[in-house]
């Protein structure tokens, strides 16, 4: 992509970490590293309104596929779990020359980067989630709605979720739709969701986060973010994070659901840059 309005470019390739291809999305080349991690069926693609004006900032900013996702490896053979990404995470950084990171997470990528955190506070400068699950369990009926969607990689089921997921329904565009349909019925896809799905079902209220989180006594700074119409995971979810998290940070984006970076890009890259590069690294 070409750097528009004075806004560094972004570029893309392919990185092989552990034995897994992922692709990388990068605004910038020096300063603070800043990782975006998207959510569950999403891809790095989601942060395309983020990565240069966070860039331009001062920092260098990635967004990753996560593996099952996206333009990387999918099927078996990695571990669909909170523990497994968290591994995959330390392995990317390693590979990218990251040090120290400061960690953005939405969705099912706030579980992703809060265990990474927890598993490797010595790492993380900041870390900022957005409509996270994993931070608190969600249940057994919550954890049923994703089971009973996660499946189903239809146009029209792709389309209703993404307009359940924006209050602007105008963002959704076909090409926005069909771009996910075909990512999410690529080879492997179909295996990595059964992957998850089993995860689901099975074991990830078990990893939440928040215990561990509020056990490194607030090595860095973290910040809650939800839309104020969030549908997906209901802002009582993170609500109840924040109580658990000593100094911890909420603030609801208004006239956003859930995905507030992609709908309200101009309120929310501001308010993360602040937040992030104010850790002082």
């Amino acid at each position: 992509m070409n750097a528009s309005k004075g806004l560094p470019p972004v570029i893309t390739y392919p990185l092989e970490v552990d034995g897994v291809t992922t692709r990388v999305l990068q605004a910038g080349l020096a300063g603070p590293a800043i990782v975006l991690v998207h959510g569950l069926s999403s891809n790095a693609d989601r942060w395309r309104h983020n990565l240069a004006p966070l860039a331009a900032l001062g920092a260098r900013v990635y967004a990753i596929d996560l593996p099952g996702h996206g333009f990387a490896s999918k099927g078996g053979g990695f571990d669909y779990s909170a523990a497994g990404y968290s591994r995959f995470m330390a392995a990317l950084l390693d590979r990218l020359d990251i040090d120290q990171v400061l960690l953005v997470g939405t969705s099912f990528g706030g579980l992703v980067t809060s265990a990474f955190a927890a598993d490797h506070p010595e790492r993380v400068g900041a870390l900022a989630a957005m409509g996270a699950v994993g931070l608190v369990p969600m249940g057994e009926e919550r954890r049923r709605r994703t089971l009973d969607w996660l499946p189903c990689m239809s146009r029209e089921a792709i389309r209703e979720r993404l307009h359940r997921s924006v209050t602007d329904a105008t963002l959704i565009t076909d090409a926005f739709v069909e771009a996910d349909y075909r990512i999410n019925n690529s080879p492997g896809a179909a295996d990595a969701f059964a992957a998850l799905a089993e995860y689901y079902a099975t074991r990830i209220d078990d990893d939440a986060t928040c215990e561990r989180l509020a056990a490194t006594r607030g090595a860095f700074p973290i910040l809650l973010l939800w839309g104020e119409h969030d549908l997906s995971v209901a802002r009582s979810y993170g609500e109840a994070a924040h109580q658990r998290l000593p100094g911890s940070h909420f603030e609801l984006v208004p006239r956003t659901a859930h995905l507030p970076y992609f709908e309200r890009p101009d309120h929310v890259n501001p308010l993360i840059g602040r937040f992030l590069l104010g850790a002082g690294i």
